[in-house]
């Protein structure tokens, strides 16, 4: 089972920036990818971004050159540096991580989600 815990969120004004963190604690072989989420149209999700443990990156198109997602292997923790914010970037972020266990099964954990909150 894998736990992720998200902290960053918060209330910013128009051009400002906010920086979430994920860290993923359990039992498990590795943390395979790492990313952000935000609900979309259709009681789904969309991606916001992802980065592999190799360091590839993926962007919505949304947010590439303003948002910039990394990830610290060794502590399992995946950060996501938001600039130049905007007013529908308004959302509840959520973490995704995809494992692989113990018994080499791969799973995909979610976290609680954080609010952020871009008004002036």
């Amino acid at each position: 089972q894998v736990q992720l815990v998200e902290s960053g969120g918060g209330l910013v004004q128009p051009g400002g920036s906010l920086r979430l963190s994920c860290a993923a604690s359990g039992s498990f072989r590795s943390i395979n990818t790492m990313g952000w989420y935000r609900p979309a149209p259709g009681n789904q999700r969309e991606l916001v971004a992802v980065t592999t443990s190799g360091g590839s990156t993926t962007y919505a198109a949304s947010v590439k050159g303003r948002f910039t997602i990394s990830r610290d292997n060794a502590q399992n923790t995946a950060y996501l540096q938001m600039n130049s914010l905007r007013p529908e970037d308004t959302a509840v972020y959520y973490c995704n991580a995809e494992a692989t266990r113990f018994d080499w099964r791969r799973a995909t954990y979610w976290g609680q989600g954080t609010q952020v909150s871009v008004s002036s």
